[in-house]
């Protein structure tokens, strides 16, 4: 049965769009469901909170992998981690949702936003919304807060975890075999990750060991 999606339109007239991607499987969906509304779009991977390295390249590489795969560009932008931990300190004993995870967000953000604005794009959004772990609200204030630093940008505040979105999103990981991360993406996300599997009897994580639809 062919899917009949919601046709999606840019606020404020937007005509192109730069999308901050975390991941394959949390932006799959939103790829998919951008291109088949036709918009305009580019793809812009900055996530320089991703540890360890080889965590890094194992979620860059799929996601350049699907957005090859769709025919729509891609951005790589650099891996400053070194910046991103100098943001991060006094924050490392953060919870998730606190925070250090609003600094990430904002760091993120704002360097999505410089780009879009140096290179034509009228809008931004992110894929990272569309987790049923992070704070949507919280997401939405970052990139609020990064577009209004210049005029005639806008930060698409859609919410792709409705109509069956975040359904689709588990369905396009399966179908494409995508990487399977297991926590957030920081190295204190990894810590607190371990240190809750250690107490209730599981392995510690093994990066780059599991894909959707294979393990």
């Amino acid at each position: 049965m062919e899917l009949i999606r919601e046709q999606l339109v840019l606020p404020n007239n937007g005509k192109k769009l730069l999308l901050h991607s975390c991941c394959a499987p949390c932006s799959g969906e939103v790829i998919e469901a951008i291109q088949a509304s036709g918009i305009d779009f580019t793809i812009y991977f900055y996530n320089p909170n991703i540890h360890p390295l080889k965590e890094y390249e194992l979620r860059k590489n799929e996601n350049i992998r699907f957005a090859e795969k769709c025919g729509i560009p891609i951005v790589d932008a650099d891996y400053d981690s070194d910046n991103w931990y100098e943001r991060a300190k006094g924050m490392e004993m953060e919870p998730e949702r606190g925070i250090r995870c609003t600094m990430c967000f904002d760091m993120r953000f704002e360097r999505t936003a410089l780009y879009a604005h140096e290179n034509g794009f009228d809008t931004i959004s992110s894929s990272l919304g569309i987790s049923r772990w992070k704070n949507f609200d919280q997401i939405n204030d970052s990139g609020l807060r990064a577009a209004a630093k210049y005029e005639g940008l806008t930060y698409w505040t859609h919410n792709w975890r409705k109509k069956g979105g975040s359904a689709r999103m588990l369905e396009i990981s399966k179908r494409e075999h995508f990487y399977m991360q297991e926590y957030c993406g920081c190295a204190y996300s990894l810590r607190d990750t371990n240190k809750w599997r250690l107490e209730h009897g599981k392995e510690r994580i093994k990066i780059g060991e599991k894909y959707y639809g294979i393990n």
